[in-house]
């Protein structure tokens, strides 16, 4: 049941125009001046991360062209990634369309085609017909043939920023009539980690499992398992103080919990970014305020005031080589360990 309810919610709020559009200005800039002047390419290829709309957009670009449904066709490159899924296609692109003025096909996952089946996708690309437009998306730009990039007009989508991911969080939720505490937005923005998709999935089952309209920071951290902000807390704190103890027992704790490490990691992180950004950059001050609860940001204001403590850009990049360790350790928290002994032993 809660699957099928994300699949709604998630759908409920998709962008169906180019003005709904969040993250890609670049994107829609280009796209919306190459349509207005007529400019219209025969393949369009769109690079980037999951869940950051590639798929929405190439929906919305074929609707802004004139081309319906039923002149709309989306394929799955990981399901049908053979030559013979390609010649099916090739043949079908020289039928006219129904009711529009140009066929749209939108090709998902298409680093997923056999290198035969590249290699005939490749004819179609170099002479389509004049009513074809190909939308081919991608993940891993870099797994497609250097021929097939050359013949298409390439966009690279860009992951969306924190605060663009705690406002959409929390305009839903408005939306949906819940009320969501800013720390409860800031963290959901964390753990979806630049996808919109994810996002969306972490709130849906925040909301549903929410007992009433009020959403707190503890039901974020119950309902997705994400630690508590006393282990993030005492990780740090161990760090500042160079107690050794204070931090392998943080992490103890973190384990018995069943805690994802690199969910434990990334929140590490983003709080040690704002002691220094808070140290460095107090124009920052009330822009971080609004990303914590009251508790967190008074100990994270403590520790930036303190320059003498180990807290330092050190700190971020040996945090950033643990983060990168966690998910191929044999023992996942053995990267945050290593790591805190490290920074403990720093003189």
């Amino acid at each position: 049941m809660l699957e099928k309810t994300n699949k709604v919610l998630y759908r409920k709020y998709r962008p169906s125009n180019f003005k709904e559009v969040l993250g890609q200005d670049h994107i829609i800039k280009a796209l919306s001046g190459a349509i207005n002047l007529g400019n219209i390419s025969h393949a369009y290829l769109f690079a980037g991360s999951r869940g950051i709309g590639k798929t929405s957009i190439a929906r919305i670009l074929a609707k802004e062209i004139g081309c319906t449904d039923n002149d709309l066709y989306e394929i799955d490159a990981a399901s049908n990634r053979g030559i013979d899924d390609i010649r099916e296609l090739r043949d079908s692109v020289n039928i006219l369309p129904f009711e529009s003025p140009y066929k749209v096909y939108i090709i998902d996952e298409v680093h997923m085609l056999t290198k035969e089946a590249f290699n005939a996708l490749l004819k179609t690309l170099e002479e389509p017909p004049r009513h074809i437009i190909f939308v081919l998306a991608t993940t891993e730009i870099e797994k497609l043939p250097d021929t097939i990039v050359s013949r298409c007009q390439t966009f690279n989508f860009k992951k969306p920023s924190q605060k663009i991911l705690k406002d959409f969080v929390s305009e839903i939720a408005k939306k949906e009539k819940f009320k969501l505490e800013p720390a409860s937005a800031d963290l959901i923005a964390v753990l979806g980690d630049g996808s919109f998709r994810d996002t969306h999935g972490i709130l849906q089952k925040v909301i549903s499992s929410s007992a009433d309209k009020k959403i707190s920071i503890e039901e974020v951290e119950a309902i997705t398992g994400a630690p508590k902000g006393e282990l993030v807390n005492g990780f740090i704190s161990s760090v500042a103080e160079s107690d050794l103890d204070k931090g392998l027992i943080s992490i103890n704790k973190a384990v018995e919990n069943n805690v994802e490490m690199k969910i434990y990691a990334k929140l590490i992180l983003h709080k040690l970014r704002a002691i220094l950004l808070i140290r460095f950059a107090s124009d920052m001050k009330k822009v971080i305020e609004s990303e914590f609860s009251e508790e967190d940001f008074n100990f994270i204001s403590e520790l930036a005031k303190n320059k003498e403590t180990k807290i330092s850009s050190i700190t971020i990049s040996e945090m950033l080589n643990a983060y990168d360790q966690v998910g191929r350790a044999y023992i996942p928290q053995l990267p945050l360990e290593t790591a805190l002994i490290r920074l403990i032993e720093i003189k």
